[in-house]
């Protein structure tokens, strides 16, 4: 063994060992893992005794007899007092339905399950012009079960006792929000296996409205139930189940309705992962949660946890037998939320967010509720998030129309970046100056065999001139990560929804001019004029730079040619249902460039910057170690060619 095998073998060791050690975790780290652990383990049992009570009562509730009937083919008394227990007086009433109406929507709530049927945001519309209802009133259900006295109780069965403001209220079913927040609660009192209702022991809905806001404060309360919940209770199921209304013209592929949630000590995440959209699917969450929301493109329907759920079975389907023409999808959610019966009594408090995605308006919450938001990944998310936003936002408070808005931001953008593309417009003018010399040297390198040579001198005439071919990357560099800021903001702004500019009616959607009657396969089924305006302007753009490649002589670039007349043709085809605000903005960048490489030429002496050039050949050029290394591995391998 010669010494650099071992030497070798030594360093393979040392990177084994260090990796070992860099990888084992802390004691925090495994301390953390053990509690992850502990908690996976008990939401398993929790989850496995649930599901062998939830076994047992549908095995007694085979065995039991069919309903003993009358004349009136109603349950008998036996039998509701079999079913209900401690409950039946309740499960029998007439459900009435209150309207709750502050400033920002209008809340409809039924007092036969004490929940929120539907609700109206009465400062947006949907796109043609209806109220924008949030979810279909017919089909919502929103539940709590739980065991009591060896039966499991559904709330939503339960007739409740509204309370308004702790008075019993028996007033009109229209109730309007004032100054001061609102409190109306919904109590379904036991009877204790009588026909006389014990006000002392119930189980309380309350909810708190603020006059201008769209988060509600909703709190379960359990009175002296004690000895009626199960003893072994340590979590009551809330199902929630709604099927969301279409409010949009089009379905955005990157921005589509999803089931979004969050845990109380990690980021938010969705059921159709980082792209978002529609995707079908279920999810079983095993750890404690802050949230889960049911999200549509521009609206979101929120239960929050003050505290966190234990856990939940989330899920978004497609309903193929819904008949409803403006039906969108089906969310629904099982959460288990965690209770004390050991405890006379309990208050879960939660919240209800019903409202737009609207960074202004979830932000100041402060429970990650505008992470549904899609601006993009970290460095594309941080762009939009603190530069963008604020500079839209900003230049909207002045009260212009949205496409002026997007042109004054888009001159910004481009004010500055305008340096670096200053810097890399002459470099490509110094390439042009040098293209003669550039001939000279191919012409007296023409064997294939002296490309090293023919790199080298131009390289070294690179050099001298002060010229890098590649200093046109860093304007593109640097322009990638917004162009693809924008192209995430643009579509998920609500600032922009139905708002118009010029012959678009909504700079959130496409701007169609003409509908075709018919589709066609990668386009659609209707003629936007921004994308094609953008289409145009980036052709035109896309010659005129191919035009200066050739002019600095750039080798091998037919393929790319081809290629990047391609891509306008193709995003003509993904633009085409897209936000017009985003092909609108495209197309300004487009406009700008050209008139920015107009000054740019008017401004650049093509005659000043040659002797500019010769003046730089004529000085001594410092070699850093880098190239020194690189010149003596050059001529090495010109040497070992020789001797071949």
């Amino acid at each position: 063994m010669n010494k650099n095998s071992l030497i070798g073998i030594i360093l393979i060791v040392g990177i084994l060992v260090g990796w070992s050690i860099w990888m084992t975790p802390s004691k925090e780290e495994v301390a953390r893992q053990r509690h992850i652990q502990d908690s996976i383990y008990q939401a398993q049992r929790e989850r496995f005794i649930e599901d062998s009570i939830r076994f047992v009562t549908e095995q007694q509730e085979a065995e039991k007899p069919a309903y003993q009937l009358d004349g009136s083919a109603e349950p008998t008394d036996a039998v509701m007092r079999d079913k209900y227990g401690v409950f039946t007086t309740t499960a029998t009433g007439e459900e009435k339905v209150y309207t709750i109406e502050n400033d920002v929507m209008t809340m409809t709530m039924t007092s036969k399950g004490a929940y929120v049927k539907t609700m109206e945001l009465k400062d947006y519309k949907t796109w043609d012009s209806l109220p924008l209802i949030g979810f279909d009133e017919n089909t919502t259900k929103f539940n709590m079960s739980f065991f009591a006295s060896n039966r499991n109780i559904n709330t939503i069965d339960l007739f409740f006792t509204p309370y308004l403001n702790n008075e019993k209220y028996e007033g009109d079913e229209n109730i309007k929000v004032g100054d001061n927040p609102l409190t109306i609660s919904f109590k379904a009192f036991t009877d204790n296996l009588s026909d006389e209702l014990n006000e002392n022991q119930y189980i309380e809905f309350v909810y708190t409205i603020t006059k201008d806001e769209y988060m509600i404060d909703f709190d379960v309360k359990t009175v002296n139930m004690k000895d009626v919940i199960a003893s072994n209770t340590n979590f009551v199921t809330i199902d929630w189940y709604a099927d969301l209304l279409k409010q949009e013209k089009a379905v955005d592929r990157y921005n589509g309705s999803d089931v979004y949630y969050k845990f109380v000590s990690d980021d938010v995440e969705s059921i159709s992962g980082s792209r978002g959209g529609d995707k079908d699917g279920e999810k079983d969450l095993r750890s404690n949660l802050k949230w889960i929301s049911f999200k549509q493109r521009f609206f979101s329907y929120s239960l929050i946890a003050k505290e966190s759920f234990s856990s939940a079975v989330i899920g978004m389907k497609t309903d193929l037998r819904q008949q409803n023409p403006r039906y969108l999808k089906t969310m629904y959610a099982s959460i288990d939320v965690p209770f004390d019966a050991f405890q006379e009594n309990n208050t879960l408090p939660m919240q209800f967010y019903f409202g737009p995605n609207s960074l202004k308006v979830m932000d100041k919450y402060d429970i990650g509720l505008d992470k549904q938001i899609p601006l993009g990944g970290k460095l594309v998310g941080w762009i939009n998030r603190y530069i963008v936003v604020n500079v839209f936002d900003w230049l909207g408070s002045y009260g212009w129309n949205y496409g002026i808005v997007i042109l004054v931001l888009t001159i910004i953008i481009k004010l500055c970046l305008m340096p670096f593309a200053y810097k890399s417009y002459q470099s490509t003018a110094k390439m042009r100056v040098l293209k003669p010399e550039i001939d000279e040297i191919n012409a007296r390198y023409p064997d294939e065999k002296d490309n090293m040579k023919k790199q080298q001198a131009v390289m070294d005439l690179y050099k001298k001139a002060g010229a890098s071919p590649t200093s046109g990357c860093l304007p593109m560099l640097l322009q990638l990560p917004i162009l693809w800021a924008v192209f995430r903001f643009f579509p998920s702004s609500i600032e922009l929804r139905q708002q118009p500019f010029l012959w678009a009616d909504d700079l959130s959607t496409y701007d169609s001019i003409l509908d075709l009657g018919f589709n066609i396969p990668f386009y659609g089924d209707h003629v936007s004029l921004f994308t094609l305006l953008m289409t145009v302007t980036t052709i035109l753009y896309t010659y005129i730079n191919n035009k200066q490649m050739a002019a600095t002589n750039q080798q091998g670039m037919k393929g790319m040619k081809v290629m990047m007349y391609l891509m306008p043709i193709m995003f003509l085809g993904l633009f085409n249902s897209y936000s017009a605000g985003l092909s609108y903005y495209y197309m300004l960048v487009n406009i700008i460039t050209f008139l920015q490489m107009y000054l740019f030429r008017v401004f650049t002496n093509e005659e000043k910057l040659r002797k500019k050039i010769e003046l730089a050949k004529q000085k001594p050029v410092k070699k850093s170690r880098f190239q020194k290394r690189l010149e003596e591995m050059q001529k090495q391998q010109q040497q070992m060619q020789r001797r071949r």
